[in-house]
């Protein structure tokens, strides 16, 4: 009986995320329910099934949640920021401003 919860989990997660995005119109929404729900399915297929493929399968649902989330859950950058120049610290304007100044 709990392997078929863990499917009908599974297809919920997946019906479930699908509603979400197309409500709130929020892939980081619908991303976050859509893992937490399998992160369910995999606990409950866990229950079931006490070997070690199993045991693989929850573990790695959940590091690939955290890893998604953490990756999502970084926060944007400025408003203005070049990307090659951001890693370096320069912004646009910065850097608008220093070719200004050598020109003059």
């Amino acid at each position: 009986m709990r392997e078929g919860l863990a499917g009908v989990a599974t297809a919920l997660a997946l019906g479930s995320g699908a509603v979400v995005l197309l409500t709130v119109r929020s892939g980081r929404t619908a991303l976050r329910v859509l893992l937490d729900l399998l992160v369910a399915a995999g606990l409950l297929r866990l229950s079931v099934g006490s070997g070690w493929a199993a045991l693989a399968t929850a573990a790695a649902i959940i590091l690939l949640r955290q890893l998604l989330w953490a990756g999502l859950a970084a926060a944007p950058p400025a408003p203005g920021t070049d990307y090659r120049r951001r890693a370096a610290g320069k912004t646009i304007t910065a850097y608008r401003e220093r070719q200004d100044a050598k020109r003059t």
